[in-house]
């Protein structure tokens, strides 16, 4: 009643009569008001479209509504009005009811909801949370994978058969792209799963390599699994060709980004060796020019640190085998100290010239901060190499160029280089 009454009054005072009355006392006044009420009615417009538009996309509306009203709620106390306790509450209640009408566990809308939780704890600092929803999640595909392959070697599923699942109790997609959606097949759903199960190896890879959670092992044995994993897959399609509604694999970025993962887990280990022939792989995927520019860097840094033998010799068993039968690959000289760090100098300049080149909404931040790293690396390689006016001018360039970009790394690595020079 009171806010019924707060109203009445506010509106009454621009009827007709009143409104001409208080135009007459105070014009600039009532324009501001007027003005006023305008900007408030929009935002109050935009807040309820905004509140429509997101609250009840297709994204929830497809879920049971239980369900959906769970998400919901979840996704307001982890965003909007952070709280911890209850977002949580809300995220395993989503869950709990899936199970409760049944949803397929492994369907994208699912697991969806899973990887989502994980990204949410992350996000607030709780890493042993996320990493324990993660890791249930790979452990559960992985054997809904492994039993679907052992029906196949049982003769239970036929080799080529393109069976198809039953359909989940989730509405219908109908955003773009998805509303013609075939019915998913077995192998179909093999291959999802197994995509997923290397890009969860490859997230739960970079998480226990966190500084917060540092347990290098268990990193480095996750990003292996998903390489191995991502290139096996590969490598038995070519062979066995493709399966009846089996679908494509991996694309190569994706790849590529399991290469770059596991190669900077060998740079931590300071197996330099190991990394480089990685980077190149990732480099001849990548098709951004500014990450090209990003692994050239890596490349530089590799071979500047690389020990004196040959930088293929340990790559066997790392990645699968490519020659054929009968082949064997060609056994690289042994490079000298010097042509290591000329071609770490050489991707340096490559890394900086590549970095420079995109222009318009071609170039991302990622293209600027690897200029700055770009030459803090020659920086560092003139260091090794002797060259300390060099190594003192691409440190300056490099702390310029950082503190004009804001990039605090870029900063920090660049004055490390200056006092060491000074020492």
């Amino acid at each position: 009643m009171i806010i019924r009454g707060s109203f009445g009054n506010l509106f009454g005072a621009f009827r007709g009569q009143n409104l001409r009355t208080l135009f007459r006392q105070s014009p600039e006044e009532l324009v501001i008001a007027l003005v006023l009420l305008a900007l408030m009615a929009g935002v109050v417009a935009y807040v309820v479209r905004l509140y429509f538009t997101y609250f009840y996309a297709e994204q929830f509306t497809r879920y049971p509504t239980p369900i959906a009203k769970s998400l919901r709620r979840a996704i307001y106390y982890s965003n909007y009005r952070p709280d911890p306790k209850l977002a949580l509450k809300y995220w395993r209640l989503a869950l709990e009811q899936c199970d409760q009408h049944h949803l397929d566990p492994f369907s994208d809308d699912v697991t969806g909801i899973k990887i989502q939780l994980a990204a949410w704890l992350e996000k607030i600092g709780n890493y042993d949370g996320a990493i324990k929803v993660l890791e249930t999640l790979l452990s559960d595909c992985k054997r809904w994978v492994e039993l679907m392959e052992t029906s196949v070697k049982e003769g239970k599923v036929a080799q080529n058969e393109a069976t198809l699942l039953p359909p989940s109790n989730l509405l219908p997609d109908t955003r773009e792209g998805k509303a013609n959606t075939k019915p998913e097949t077995l192998w179909g759903k093999r291959t999802r799963l197994l995509g997923k199960c290397v890009g969860i190896s490859v997230k739960l890879g970079e998480l226990y390599a966190d500084e917060h959670v540092l347990k290098e092992e268990k990193a480095h044995e996750r990003l292996t699994w998903a390489v191995e994993t991502a290139l096996g897959e590969f490598r038995r399609r070519t062979v066995e060709g493709l399966k009846e509604g089996e679908g494509q694999w991996m694309n190569a970025e994706a790849i590529g980004g399991a290469l770059e993962s596991l190669g900077h887990s060998y740079e931590r280990k300071g197996q330099f060796h190991l990394a480089l022939p990685l980077f190149f792989q990732a480099l001849r995927l990548c098709q951004d020019q500014c990450h090209m520019a990003v692994l050239m860097n890596n490349l530089a840094i590799s071979f500047a640190q690389h020990p004196l033998h040959a930088p293929y010799e340990t790559l066997e068993g790392i990645l699968p085998a490519t020659e054929k039968e009968g082949e064997s690959s060609p056994t690289p000289k042994q490079q000298t100290r010097e042509e290591l760090l000329e071609s770490a100098k050489r991707w340096a300049k490559n890394a900086y010239q590549h970095a420079k080149e995109p222009t318009g909404d071609k170039r991302t931040p990622e293209c600027d901060e690897a200029c700055a790293v770009a030459l803090i690396n020659l920086g560092d390689i003139a260091v090794l190499t002797g060259s300390a006016d060099e190594a003192r001018r691409r440190y300056e360039k490099g702390l310029n160029l950082s503190k004009k970009l804001g990039f605090p790394e870029g900063l920090k690595q660049a004055e490390a280089g200056l006092r060491q020079l000074a020492q």
